[in-house]
């Protein structure tokens, strides 16, 4: 049992339990079994409530009656909040029907408080069974999404192609314009249709940057003039109730950009302002100079604000809080941004407004690898211990670290890494896997530290699973990688981890 329950790290257990007593024995039980666990009691509704949010437990037991609070209210209550979370009913007297009825209502399991010697098996199984649930539907949305994906960029590229035939007028009409008249006004109305069809061209090229990543050819925007017509786009979408600021700084100030992806930027952010200020408000255009290399340009409102969760999501592709919204807006203008080697942040609080920071180097980084982002670190024949229980992932680490340079040595738990320590010189690193069997990382670098083993380590940590530092041994420098890995990230982990132990 110590190694089923160490094989899912610490667990966070909330006990709905009227006797503090009976929560006592029950922790005693799990502890003396094997499980690393932390405990909270609650016995009201209220206090189930706040725990969940506060506390996020990996599994419930609950008792099933309590005085002035009901185990099948408890469970209606935990389900309506997380249907994935483990609950388990933990009572004095459960007869046949009562048990049943518990588990169409949704319960993992039940166990009777006087022979309680199963509970630490059922909770290891139902933990379990909820991780491996949670990662079969993070697989499935993300599958979703990439489908989604797919069939965007089918849809950007014919959509694309289409623009550009309609636009195509508002290339050639205006230069007939000018050729019939001498009008002064007519030649100036000549040169908006001219300008917006030129922009136009560059919109429809720019839809499918968001599923390619397309460079668009930069140029230095000025920012005043990005302003203007940032303005100018929005004259006839601010109402009446909201006050429009710009505050331009320096009229010299300028970036190297795409004028029409910044001006979509900007004009996603401000529209999405203007939303969240139903009854009026303050919208804020601003730009200022960070240091000598860096520009802010900035979007606030004075609206609805959001709440934690909500920021949380912002930036996923397909989220979004409006009814005909399509999700792809502010992860555009992410990529956009990021693009330039830039970053965009927000802060918003509920009740008091959003603020949009977009952080820009003045003069963009060239590309030489795709997207703009920089080259790939390679290896230099390090040996690279990997400790993975996941076939599939460890396969696909081990041939993209050695297609990078570096010497990898594959295990599939704890006891074939040590064999591999014991018998072959150490590794320049090791990458282990938070969740391995046999031994825990925790375990297997301190035994290596034992074997001689001082150098860096990277621990693949699972989401909603953070690691207790504090255990992994002090002179091995811990780096912590969270899962789902992306293979860019793990080389800049690995370059890092080897630089700089």
């Amino acid at each position: 049992m110590p190694h089923e329950g160490g094989r899912l790290g610490e667990l966070r257990i909330l006990l709905i339990e009227d006797s503090p007593e009976d929560a006592e024995l029950l922790s005693d039980q799990l502890l003396e079994a094997g499980l690393e666990a932390v405990f909270e009691r609650v016995d009201s509704e209220a206090s189930l409530r706040l725990s969940l949010e506060r506390f996020v437990p990996d599994i419930v037991l609950s008792d099933l009656s309590m005085p002035g609070f009901s185990g099948h209210e408890a469970l209606r209550i935990v389900r309506a909040a997380d249907p994935l979370t483990p609950f388990i009913f933990v009572s004095g007297t459960m007869g046949e029907e009562t048990a049943v009825k518990a588990l169409q209502e949704g319960a993992n399991d039940y166990i009777i408080k006087h022979n309680p010697t199963r509970l630490p098996a059922a909770v290891v199984r139902a933990v379990r069974e909820a991780r491996v649930e949670r990662d079969r539907e993070r697989v499935e949305n993300e599958l979703m999404r990439a489908q989604r994906l797919e069939s965007l960029a089918l849809l950007a590229a014919g959509l694309s192609h289409d623009l550009r035939n309609i636009l195509q007028p508002l290339l050639i009409v205006p230069d007939l314009l000018i050729g019939r008249s001498d009008d002064p006004q007519l030649r100036q109305l000549a040169d908006v249709i001219a300008e917006c069809g030129r922009r136009g061209h560059e919109m429809a090229e720019s839809m499918l940057s968001f599923v390619r990543g397309s460079n668009k050819p930069r140029e230095w925007v000025s920012v005043a003039r990005l302003f203007q017509a940032v303005q100018l786009l929005l004259k006839s979408s601010v109402p009446k109730d909201v006050a429009f600021h710009v505050d331009g700084g320096d009229g010299d100030l300028s970036v190297e950009a795409n004028y029409t992806e910044l001006q979509q930027c900007l004009l996603n952010l401000s529209l999405n302002a203007l939303q969240a200020m139903p009854e009026g408000g303050v919208l804020t255009l601003s730009a200022q100079p960070e240091g000598d290399a860096q520009l802010r340009l900035s979007v606030a409102d004075t609206g609805m604000g959001m709440d934690a969760d909500t920021l949380s999501h912002l930036f996923s592709p397909f989220f979004t809080t409006k009814p005909d919204g399509t999700g792809l807006g502010l992860i555009s203008c992410k990529r956009i941004v990021e693009s330039y080697g830039g970053t965009i942040q927000v802060t918003s609080h509920k009740g008091e407004g959003t603020r949009f920071d977009i952080v820009l180097p003045l003069r963009a980084a060239s590309s030489t690898v795709g997207d703009n982002e920089p080259e790939l670190p390679l290896g230099r024949g390090q040996r690279i211990l990997l400790v993975d229980g996941e076939a599939t992932r460890l396969s696909l680490l081990g041939n993209a670290l050695s297609s990078q340079g570096y010497q990898p040595q594959l295990a599939a738990d704890g006891a074939a890494a040590l064999q591999y320590a014991q018998q072959h010189a150490l590794p320049d690193l090791v990458i282990v896997d938070s969740d391995i069997i046999l031994l825990s990382a925790v375990s297997l670098l301190l035994t290596m530290q034992e074997l001689g083993y001082q150098g860096p380590a990277i621990v693949l940590e699972d989401v909603g699973q953070p690691l207790q530092r504090e255990h992994f041994p002090p002179d091995i420098p811990v780096h912590v990688l969270r899962k789902p890995l992306e293979m860019r990230r793990v080389f800049r982990a690995v370059a890092h981890a080897l630089e700089n132990g």
